[in-house]
């Protein structure tokens, strides 16, 4: 599946969960592998986070990751579920990234190894964790300290916990394909 393929596909499944969306939505093929799949919703005009849900590991073929993700972001508990009036007023987005990889790196150096735009970023320490993917930093005009410490308030942690000896960090590529407008145009990047 290609990235265009995969925003028009989890458009349907953002119409469907809302109620937008009046006909069934036929299922994808069994074609693709297991994949990790982020579905980010903004508003439009205006590109306000709406919703943002993901699998991030590949645990599940990419249709069903898809599926599940773009159900999901019509449900993020940061905000009210998405009403059908609302999905035809939102952009779709989807993140299909790569498989995460440990840092293994000492915590001092870990900025300098960090390429904004390209590196998503996970943490994980002391139960909990949490993820940031590549275009974020780049949207807020991030540098690599102040995302590594958005990473860990992300995570419910102190904002340099990412310098802990038992923080786990892992990185992760990402291709973004997004709606310019509500079913409009696809473009990556």
């Amino acid at each position: 599946m290609d990235g265009a393929e995969a925003v028009r596909k989890a458009r349907e499944y953002v119409e469907d969960e809302s109620g937008f969306r009046r006909s069934k939505v036929d299922p994808l093929a069994d074609a693709d592998g297991n994949a990790g799949v982020f579905v980010t919703l903004s508003t439009f005009p205006g590109h306000d986070l709406r919703g943002c849900i993901g699998i991030p590991m590949p645990v599940l073929p990419l249709r069903l990751a898809l599926e599940q993700a773009a159900r999901s972001a019509c449900h993020d508990p940061r905000f009210p579920p998405l009403s059908a009036e609302e999905a035809c007023r939102v952009t779709v987005e989807v993140t299909l990234m790569s498989v995460p990889e440990r840092v293994d790196c000492p915590k001092e150096e870990l900025p300098s190894r960090i390429v904004i735009g390209r590196d998503g970023l996970i943490i994980r320490l002391g139960g909990r964790s949490g993820l940031l993917l590549p275009q974020v930093p780049v949207e807020w005009g991030w540098d690599a300290y102040e995302y590594l410490a958005h990473l860990s308030l992300k995570a419910g942690l102190p904002q340099d916990a990412w310098m802990s000896p038992d923080a786990v960090i892992e990185s992760f590529t990402g291709r973004v394909f997004r709606e310019t407008e509500p079913c409009g145009e696809i473009t990556e990047g």
